[in-house]
């Protein structure tokens, strides 16, 4: 049996790890690389595997650092079976048509950049375009349910754990035997943060023999929710009270939605003024929201219930949905008293760019980043406090009020990952999804056997 690991290795993105049992090559996630173009250009390199040896992808969840670069997969020869929770398949079809419709935006602007520098345009291609995401779709087999073993193939089976970190998400425990050898590795995903408003808390596999576990959060502790909350709604009133705008990049899965709902109860009970507008600018996640109302099932008792009753979690009052570029572009005209919601949430693409050169230079306005920002984005330097910073080509100065609440984080921190590991019982554990600095610190705590593979490298195990 062999691990190997090919994605988000020392490194927050891009999740991707193979493992060889049975006689099958199992990949479990493909994910994108995020984080400036430096970094983006890996996504076109090759995988370190061949495509078209890949028998099974067991996909942990959506979010688009595990799951972008599936297409680019399919396009060099695999025509394997994509086994994921009924979630994690449609919202995984909304990431992926967007992210295609972006490729072939961006291709069009490389395009006329080349041709109006005199440049050549040949081998100028977008990374995959909206027929080569309709295609993965295809590949899509078998629908996971929580805690039911699926056999893969004779003696291999993967069985799905709710790693409450968005809609559908799971860590996936892989039970293999092979020449008298048996083996159980469980693959983290993306463990989320208890105790938060919509999801239920993960549930750990265990019985582990190995663990690949993320460590986006390894080395720190988040704040309080209770205390974060009061901070969001502080930073909302005092920017309506100057008289401005307040951005919030947003991720469109689980984050959007929990936004929504905590607005929504800051308004019921008194704690944000019922007069302001907010607007979810972001087609994604419109219909990820639309999405988890499919699901009461999956999302925590309370917003379940809610659900039920017919009330919508989601829907504070002045709520619009922006879908249409048109209407996206004549928020720009909206001088104060709007929290305009948008992705990406690293600033990296997405209609948020456009709302930030709009409300950067503006002292009247906040930007109220709520989750991580990886190194060399565009969130990361507005946090870092860079100014001026650059967005289309244009030098904008930072005037506007920044603030960063990371207790509304979908990742576990270091305690809530040290819990969850303990439960799974494993021996060895191999770290992944992490910046250097939180993976050696995680390790330290964790003690015993670590390992925080290098991208390409293998074990026998």
């Amino acid at each position: 049996m062999k691990l190997s690991f090919h994605g988000a290795d020392r490194a927050v993105t891009g999740s991707c790890h193979l493992f060889e049992a049975a006689g099958k090559r199992i990949l479990v996630d493909c994910g994108f690389y995020q984080g400036g173009r430096r970094l983006e250009a890996a996504n076109a390199e090759d995988f370190g595997f061949d495509a078209a040896s890949i028998d099974i992808l067991l996909l942990t969840h959506a979010h688009l650092d595990h799951c972008g670069r599936i297409p680019v997969l399919v396009k060099r020869g695999f025509r394997g079976e994509i086994v994921a929770t009924s979630a994690t398949r449609d919202l995984a079809r909304i990431v992926l048509l967007d992210a295609a419709h972006l490729q072939e935006e961006e291709h069009r602007r490389d395009l006329r950049v080349a041709e109006r520098r005199g440049l050549p345009t040949d081998g100028i291609e977008p990374l995959y375009a909206l027929i080569d995401a309709l295609g993965v779709l295809d590949r899509f087999g078998r629908q996971a349910s929580y805690r039911q073993p699926i056999e893969l193939a004779p003696g291999l089976k993967a069985t799905f754990f709710d790693s409450g970190h968005i809609l559908g998400s799971a860590s996936v425990k892989l039970e293999a035997q092979e020449n008298g050898a048996r083996r159980v590795v469980v693959f983290s995903g993306d463990i989320g943060n208890p105790g938060r408003a919509l999801l239920r808390d993960p549930d750990p596999p265990e019985g582990a023999d190995i663990v690949v576990m993320e460590s986006t959060y390894g080395d720190r502790r988040h704040r309080n929710l209770p205390d974060s909350l009061a901070e969001f709604y502080q930073a909302l009133n005092a920017c309506f009270h100057r008289g401005g705008n307040v951005i919030i990049p947003t991720f469109a899965l689980e984050r959007a939605q929990e936004l929504l709902f905590w607005i929504r109860d800051g308004v019921e009970r008194n704690r944000l003024g019922p007069a302001m507008h907010v607007f979810l600018d972001s087609p994604m996640a419109i219909s990820a929201t639309e999405i988890f109302s499919k699901y009461p099932e999956e999302l925590a008792t309370p917003i379940a219930d809610l659900l039920r009753r017919g009330v919508d979690p989601f829907r504070p009052p002045g709520l619009k949905f922006t879908r249409d570029s048109s209407e996206s572009q004549a928020l720009n005209r909206i001088a104060g008293g709007a929290i305009i919601m948008a992705g990406s949430g690293m600033c990296t693409g997405g209609r948020v760019r456009h709302h930030l050169r709009h409300n950067l230079g503006r002292a009247a306005s906040s930007i109220i980043f709520v989750g991580f920002a990886g190194e060399g984005t565009l969130a990361r330097l507005i946090i870092d406090g860079v100014s001026p910073v650059k967005i289309f080509d244009e030098e904008i100065r930072v005037r506007a009020q920044i603030h960063t609440i990371n207790g509304f984080s979908a990742h576990a921190d270091q305690p809530e990952l040290l819990s969850w590991h303990a439960r799974t019982g494993a021996k060895r554990t191999f770290l992944t999804h992490g910046e250097p600095p939180a993976m050696a610190a995680l390790a330290a705590k964790l003690g015993g056997d670590v390992t925080c593979p290098k991208l390409g490298e293998g074990f026998e195990i």
